[in-house]
């Protein structure tokens, strides 16, 4: 198969096509997407070293000797753990393509408008996601693991963390904060498709900020008032940004009808 042939949309004709052809395009969207992923995923595995020791930044940024507070008790640590770090890497890395593929089956069912908005949205999120997991790395991870290093050497402990667990807790909380600040798609979606609008989301936003810290208690992996503030605030702010732009569009709408 060729890269052209790999990488073609399919025909967004409108005319009717058999069941077994739908799922036939849906199989071989399935095929491509494990194919990227497959191969981002090995990329991912050949640099193991340098993603691990990038992982590892925020612990060494608070203290470079706290590099001898990681220790691995699994004889198959080093192997369980790259994988880990490989497929997160490797979803990152390829999530372009993956959309691209996702796009290659959904968009010819839509229309030309329909498609502009569907891929306009696919790279905003994008970048809100990146946008979210960098602040989380290089602001608040760092900030995070001093409190809870300094607080277990206030309980009278000797702070040693696994691996596993360490690798485990920091990609859990970089996704957390990723998916966190795909807030404003998900909200200006439901505006775009008549859910919601700008008079709602100004009279109910005492709510919707309890329902942010609500939502950001849930999906960080820690349980310090610190950390759910540093989530909580910049979903806030993002949802103050959709309320104006849910305005914007409003008003649009309203002069398109006039």
């Amino acid at each position: 198969m060729s890269l052209r042939r790999f990488l073609e949309f399919r025909d967004g004709r409108d005319t009717p096509k058999p069941f077994l052809d739908h799922l036939e395009d849906l199989r071989m969207m399935i095929v491509r997407m494990a194919i990227a992923l497959g191969v981002a995923m090995t990329l991912g595995f050949v640099f193991r070293s340098e993603i691990a020791s990038f992982v590892q930044a925020p612990l060494l940024a608070v203290d470079p000797s706290r590099a001898d507070n990681l220790q691995s008790l699994g004889v198959a640590d080093s192997m369980t753990i790259s994988f880990k770090l490989a497929f997160y890497a490797g979803l990152i890395l390829s999530f372009p393509v993956l959309l691209y593929f996702l796009a290659a089956f959904i968009l010819p069912a839509l229309t030309g408008r329909e498609r502009k908005v569907v891929l306009a949205a696919s790279a905003v999120g994008f970048g809100l996601f990146l946008t979210g997991a960098a602040f989380a790395f290089f602001a608040v991870l760092p900030a995070t693991l001093e409190f809870f290093f300094e607080d277990a050497k206030a309980m009278q402990w000797r702070p040693t963390w696994t691996v596993g667990e360490y690798y485990s807790f920091t990609t859990q909380f970089i996704l957390a904060f990723g998916l966190a600040f795909e807030l404003p798609v998900v909200v200006l979606a439901l505006v775009k498709v008549g859910l919601l609008r700008y008079e709602q989301m100004k009279v109910t936003r005492p709510y919707a900020i309890v329902i942010i810290f609500l939502l950001a208690a849930v999906i960080t992996p820690t349980t310090d008032v610190i950390t759910l503030l540093l989530m909580g605030a910049p979903m806030v702010l993002l949802y103050e940004a959709c309320i104006w732009i849910a305005r914007w569009m409003g008003s649009g709408s309203s002069d398109a009808a006039l």
